[in-house]
């Protein structure tokens, strides 16, 4: 059941739980469709702070090796030098350096985000959709957000021109976050 506490009475540190965060993305395929996909393992903290969200903060490290699409041989090539080089830079971080409360439900998360060898600040919105406590007696907050990237930025810039004009991956990809955060005592 979900609970409706203080912001303050969620002052505190989190870790996100994997079995039911899910971060996935969205990017244009061949200009007629969407490809969607998700990266399975990733680890991630946050701090809370009820009284003064400004001082929230959270940092979350992305295997890229986990990158999946549904479609095997589309992976294997989302994780060679083309795109992600996983190989090389096992890792994808984003670290926040700004929480700005925009309503009581609503945040806007800037911060660092680092695909390969780049880092550029991106600022994410996020709705805190609620809390509850879990059969297992963990308070858990949900939040979720979404945030438009643009690939070629961070070096991934891999493409392939179609016959009938246009290429074959979108320049754009949405990032989505669905997070399901413990706290911990």
């Amino acid at each position: 059941m979900t609970t409706s506490p203080a912001l303050s009475e969620l002052t505190g540190d989190y870790v996100l739980d994997p079995a039911h965060t899910r971060i996935g993305f969205v990017a244009r395929h061949a200009m007629v469709t969407k490809v969607r996909g998700a990266f399975h393992e990733f680890e991630g903290t946050a701090h809370l702070d009820g009284a003064d969200p400004s001082r929230s903060s959270g940092q979350v490290v992305i295997k890229t090796e986990s990158i999946d699409t549904g479609v095997e041989q589309r992976d294997q090539h989302l994780r060679t030098n083309d795109f992600l080089d996983a190989p090389n830079y096992p890792d994808i971080t984003f670290r926040t350096t700004s929480v700005e409360p925009r309503s009581d439900t609503e945040y806007r998360v800037t911060g660092d985000l680092t695909i390969k060898d780049t880092t550029r600040p991106i600022s994410i919105d996020f709705e805190y959709t609620g809390t509850a406590v879990d059969p297992f007696g963990n308070r858990r907050v949900g939040l979720e957000g979404s945030v438009t990237i643009s690939r070629k930025e961070y070096g991934v810039t891999w493409n392939a021109a179609l016959e009938g004009g246009g290429v074959l991956v979108g320049d754009k990809v949405v990032l989505e976050f669905d997070i399901s955060a413990i706290k911990q005592d």
